[in-house]
């Protein structure tokens, strides 16, 4: 198990450099591009391969305690040791990331984005996913704040390098936007650290905050809590979003929405809750109004770019979504109840599920027409893809009533469970205020019906009163390929399993987030 672990967090970086290597004349395949693009999905396949051992492996009769533990002095004069360990929950978050990018590595194989070259890219994706991975797995406040930063710089390429139009300034928005936030998070950790003596944050989460002073507490929850704001994103800190979101390739935004914004929120629990009550208590009805304002500022952008005539991007309202679905994400960690950050939780993976699959769906849209843009798509060259393309109509119908939150799909749990933290919030939290945060955020499940049943119409039905050229046939469009099938379905899958049988994600979770709220204490 530990060697697994190790496997699973360096298994993508060698493979990485690996990826820059000239291929074994055996292996080289019709061409060297081929070689590549097959070597980026055997190692991500490897790596998911090795995610669902763990989980095999890992003793679900005490998913509150860290197991495939790695504990190596590395730093000796600042006390930074490579610590490494899963818990009930970071282990979904591990499997959910590993399963993404074999997805991605697997799509691109048949739909390379157009870039400077093949290998470049399968190795920033590979890059990629050791970071990400290593987020969810570090026990050490230093080694948490190198990974996080470690996705940044192939990110930053991926947008610039294979993006669409825009793409240089989108990049630059979002690691101006991420740095900078991320400088502000160092100076909170290394309070932390220098403060309580150690960057252990089991250590730091079995104190709970007991060695830190409350002034301490609350410059470290500001400090930190703006770095993974940024990141999570959290309004008003959340315009580098549909920036990126538009001009990055499929498999950037799949990943960006399904992976790197769960970096955030997952910070909240896994550092803040734990390791300063006193200051998340003071900033949690401050972090619960931003959500509530983010969920409903989200919705109504979306209403806004899904109007007819206001030309607006598909994926840029999907990158708008996200701010919203986050909202409920922060609203959940702000309660700081067991039901609250249990809904946080569910609703990460929910999020990465469904709106992943929105994004590789958008993607596969805009290859076949050339734009993303909804009025085009709905007018008299538009989609139509209940006529068109049944099958892939029938994905997006599926993705967007996900995505609203209907009951019995993933994304119903997590909302719901969410705003019952928020509706009786922690001991020494103001419950008017937190009241109405959730009659807000209620609200706000109400707008985002309504602009995903606009997108389905508009787009899986087209306008019927557009004008098309007498004797005119509807446009081809190919439907659903078997590349893309693969890709999809297994989302499809899970998003079903997870809103039938919450159990097996809140089953992992919960006595995890209940020992992570009382201190260390099962």
């Amino acid at each position: 198990m530990q060697f697994l672990l190790a496997f699973v967090v360096a298994g993508p970086l060698l493979g990485a450099v690996a990826a820059l290597l000239p291929a074994p004349p055996g292996l080289k395949g019709k061409s060297p591009e081929q070689a590549v693009l097959r070597h980026g999905v055997t190692v991500t396949g490897v790596i998911l391969a090795a995610a669902i051992a763990l989980a095999v492996g890992f003793d679900h009769d005490a998913p509150s305690r860290f197991q495939a533990t790695t504990d190596i002095s590395w730093i000796q004069a600042l006390n930074v040791r490579i610590h490494l360990g899963i818990d009930g929950i970071s282990l979904p978050l591990l499997l959910m990331t590993a399963l993404l990018f074999f997805l991605c590595a697997l799509y691109s194989y048949f739909k390379l984005p157009a870039g400077p070259s093949a290998k470049g890219f399968v190795a920033l994706l590979l890059v990629l996913e050791s970071g990400t991975l290593a987020t969810f797995a570090v026990l050490d406040l230093l080694l948490f704040f190198l990974a996080f930063e470690m996705v940044l710089i192939p990110m930053y390429f991926l947008i610039a390098r294979w993006g669409g139009a825009q793409r240089q300034a989108a990049a630059w928005k979002f690691i101006l936007y991420t740095l900078l936030g991320s400088v502000v998070m160092l100076l909170g950790l290394l309070l932390i650290g220098l403060k309580s003596g150690t960057f252990d944050m089991v250590a730091l989460a079995s104190d709970n905050g007991r060695g830190l002073s409350h002034t301490t507490q609350v410059l470290a929850v500001l400090a930190i809590g703006t770095g993974l704001a940024v990141k999570t994103p959290m309004w008003p800190l959340h315009s580098w979003l549909p920036d990126a979101h538009t001009a990055a390739p499929t498999v950037g935004s799949v990943l960006l929405a399904g992976v790197l914004l769960k970096m955030g929120t997952y910070g909240f629990v896994r550092i803040l809750l734990p390791v300063t009550p006193d200051g998340m208590a003071t900033f949690a009805p401050y972090l619960g109004a931003f959500a509530a304002v983010g969920i409903v500022y989200g919705s109504l952008a979306c209403l806004a770019l899904a109007r007819k005539g206001s030309k607006g991007d598909l994926k840029r309202l999907i990158a708008y979504s996200s701010v919203g679905h986050m909202g409920f994400v922060l609203l959940g960690i702000a309660s700081m109840t067991p039901t609250g950050v249990n809904g946080a939780l569910f609703a990460n993976i929910a999020h990465g599920l469904i709106t992943g699959l929105l994004f590789f769906l958008v993607g596969a849209l805009k290859d076949r027409y050339g734009t993303a843009d909804l009025d085009t798509l709905a007018g008299a060259t538009g989609a139509a893809l209940y006529g068109r393309a049944p099958r892939f109509g029938a994905f997006l119908a599926f993705a967007a009533v996900a995505s609203l939150g209907l009951p019995g799909l993933a994304g119903f749990w997590g909302e719901m469970l969410a705003l019952f933290g928020a509706f009786d919030p922690a001991e020494g939290l103001s419950r008017p205020a937190f009241l109405t945060y959730t009659a807000v955020g209620a609200f706000g499940t109400l707008l985002t019906a309504a602009y995903l049943l606009i997108v389905v119409r508009r787009v899986c039905m087209g306008d019927p009163k557009a004008p098309r050229p007498e004797g005119a046939a509807p446009a081809a469009l190919a439907d659903i390929q078997h590349y893309e099938f693969a890709a999809w379905t297994p989302l499809v899958a899970l998003t079903v399993l997870a809103g039938l049988w919450p159990a097996v994600l809140l089953g992992l979770t919960d006595p995890a987030v209940q020992k992570l709220l009382a201190g260390g204490n099962s």
